[in-house]
């Protein structure tokens, strides 16, 4: 097992890091172009939304069936496979025209992503040790921050003043050049056990996992807490390019600097979770995150920041720790367990653009913030739920094979 500060923990580390750094940068680079693509083909923020949650919604779609794969063939080819996908879905995005085609390619561009964020925690659970885990799924989760942090950035700063195709081939030629970095430098796994059941006994693990309420509302929690944070961002990005504050995109994609402080918060979470509960963290990141928010209702450019920067703090220390918690508390088929997580936080994230920008339309920030809040009420009866039923029954922990 790969112990924490080791030489094969920091090599593994770095390029699982730089893995999850490209993905994400990959995955939202359309994030701040949303307005001015909604001008470019002349339609409504609601419609211009397809093209992030055709990736998120495909993505989480696409969890399940990599992850079994995964099973079969190992974590490592399926990561790398993933991350080969990349540069040759971007490649062909640069000669899209229509914004159909561009939705399909965002789609299928989800499917090329799902395949890394499927198994990278799996992989981890797998060759570190419990304590080495909790620390490096922080690490990782930071990386997946600074991704989403460039990713916007480039895009809203290149499409801006060179146009969105360039930007596409930019990342393209940058995604090709780290996989085969990463392909490198990732260790090959010692611990993997293929599992070359069928996919009845794979089901089998599915339902097996969602009866287990120590899991689920884990992956509840994770898929309310995405859907808070994410498009809450892209709600600001439209609010900050209109009256009164009417910034270029260029200058509104700087919010997405505020994620500075969920790689930070993500880093924090192994330490919180090896000395205090896992579950009193994800209360707290919720509550600072619904602060910030609230936060938004002053309608200064400079409190906008704050705002962002809270919610960014609390739902990446959030997510982190009901990331491990999911990985740490399945027994079996953990990259099942995990990519059903992952399946709950970014459907989470797909259908939670539509609230909140429904919100935004019909009754500005402060619709938004009504919206918020009943979601951020929902989540936290649900860690109300996950501590009683953690305490009740301890025998969850150790879920039996099966």
């Amino acid at each position: 097992m790969i112990e924490l500060h080791s030489s094969h923990y920091k090599k593994a580390c770095f390029a699982l890091a730089l893995g999850s750094f490209i993905v994400f940068c990959n995955l939202y680079l359309f994030q701040p172009m949303l307005p001015l693509m909604a001008q470019e083909f002349g339609v409504s923020a609601t419609a211009i939304n397809w093209v992030l949650a055709a990736t998120t919604l495909m993505l989480a779609l696409c969890l399940i069936p990599w992850a079994i794969a995964s099973e079969v063939v190992g974590r490592r080819v399926i990561m790398l496979v993933s991350l080969s996908l990349l540069p040759i879905v971007g490649g062909v995005m640069v000669f899209s025209n229509s914004l159909l085609t561009l939705t399909i390619l965002r789609a299928l561009m989800g499917i090329s992503v799902a395949g890394f964020i499927a198994v990278a925690v799996a992989y981890m659970a797998e060759e570190f040790t419990p304590k080495a885990l909790m620390v490096a799924v922080g690490s990782y989760i930071s990386a997946n921050s600074l991704g989403g942090i460039v990713g916007r950035l480039y895009g809203g700063i290149i499409s801006e003043h060179y146009g969105w195709h360039l930007a596409v081939l930019g990342l393209a030629i940058f995604s090709l050049i780290g996989a085969v970095i990463v392909f490198k430098l990732l260790p090959e796994q010692q611990h993997f056990e293929p599992n070359r059941q069928g996919l009845q006994a794979h089901s089998k693990h599915l339902v097996h996992h969602l009866k287990q309420p120590v899991l689920w509302l884990a992956m509840l929690i994770g898929g309310i807490n995405f859907a808070l944070f994410v498009n809450l961002y892209s709600v600001s990005g439209f609010r900050l390019v209109a009256a009164p504050f009417n910034l270029p995109l260029s200058w509104a994609a700087l919010i997405f600097l505020c994620y500075l402080s969920g790689t930070i918060t993500a880093k924090m979470s192994g330490k919180w979770a090896n000395r205090y509960s896992p579950i009193s963290g994800m209360l707290l990141g919720g509550i600072v995150s619904l602060v910030g928010m609230w936060l938004g209702l002053i309608e200064v450019r400079s409190m906008i920041f704050v705002s962002l920067l809270l919610i960014s703090s609390g739902a990446f220390f959030t997510h982190s720790l009901a990331y491990a918690w999911v990985s740490k508390n399945a027994q079996v088929a953990k990259a099942t367990a995990t990519a059903m997580y992952l399946v709950h936080y970014y459907v989470g994230g797909s259908v939670g653009g539509f609230l909140l920008i429904y919100c935004w339309q019909h009754g500005a920030w402060g619709g938004v913030v009504t919206g918020g809040t009943v979601l951020y009420g929902a989540m936290f009866i649900l860690c109300w739920l996950l501590a009683k039923v953690s305490e009740r029954n301890k025998s969850l922990l150790v879920q039996p094979a099966l």
